[in-house]
């Protein structure tokens, strides 16, 4: 029996050497230019329409994450924020010309003494 599985062992390793080797003589189709264009073509097609689809499929992926964030940034939010704050701005600045008017009003108010030369 131990003697029995080494000569199998080489059977089926000389019985693939065979087979490949009677692949390996088989002769190629050979294509003529125009059948080798025709190929290249097809396959340039194929190569196009998948590199479109990848392009889709990203254009899709890019717009949903941009509607994810406007969806998460809410511009009414900011708007807000950006009306308060010029309102801010405006009140201090109306302030600060009352505070300059009241102080030039009793400045004017005040009597001055002008040394006589």
């Amino acid at each position: 029996m131990q003697k029995l599985i080494p000569n199998i062992v080489l059977a089926m390793c000389v019985g693939m050497l065979l087979a490949s080797a009677n692949a390996a003589e088989q002769p190629k189709p050979r294509l003529t230019l125009e059948q080798r264009a025709d190929k290249a073509r097809i396959d340039s097609e194929r190569i196009e329409q998948a590199q479109l689809e990848k392009a889709r499929r990203a254009a899709q992926e890019t717009s949903a994450r941009e509607e994810k964030i406007r969806q998460q940034t809410n511009p009414k939010d900011w708007e807000a924020q950006q009306q308060l704050k010029a309102q801010k701005q405006f009140d201090e600045r109306e302030s600060r010309e009352q505070k300059y008017l009241q102080e030039a009003k009793e400045a004017a108010a005040k009597e001055r003494k002008i040394p006589k030369p």
